[in-house]
C-alpha cells in the first residue's frame, strides 16, 4: 500500500522559511515522480513543484521560482519542499503526491502572516 505522510507545516512571518517533508512508503522513491500541490483557502489546487525519479525538476510554479526548491533523499524515501521568502499568498494546505498525482498524502498547513 502506497502511503505518503507530509509534515513540517506551521505558522511563519512573511520573509520566513519552512521545510516540508514527505515520507513515502509502499514504493521505491526513486522510481516515481513526486509533486507538491497546494490549495489556498477558497481556491483550487495548484501544482507547485515536481521532481522525476531521476531527481530532475520537471515543473515549477512561476510564483515560487527562486524561493522554493524540491529535493529527495532516496535512502530515507523522503522528499522535501524548502520554502524561503514566504509570503501571505503562500498560505495553503500543502500536499505531497506521487505517480503522476495518483497518490496523495494528508496535507500540512502553512500559514504566512504577521
Amino acid at each position: 500500500e502506497v502511503q505518503l505522510q507530509a509534515s513540517g507545516g506551521g505558522w511563519v512571518q512573511p520573509g520566513g522559511s519552512l521545510r516540508l517533508s514527505c515520507a513515502a512508503s509502499g514504493f521505491t522513491f526513486g522510481s516515481s515522480d513526486m509533486t507538491w500541490i497546494r490549495r489556498a483557502p477558497g481556491k483550487g489546487p495548484e501544482q507547485v513543484l515536481s521532481i522525476n525519479g531521476g531527481g530532475s525538476v520537471t515543473y515549477c510554479l512561476d510564483s515560487v521560482k527562486g524561493r522554493f526548491t524540491i529535493s529527495g533523499d532516496n535512502a530515507k524515501n523522503t522528499f522535501y519542499l524548502q520554502m524561503n521568502s514566504l509570503q501571505p499568498d503562500d498560505t495553503a494546505m500543502y500536499y505531497c503526491t506521487a505517480a503522476d498525482m495518483t497518490y496523495w498524502g494528508k496535507g500540512t498547513l502553512v500559514t504566512v502572516s504577521s
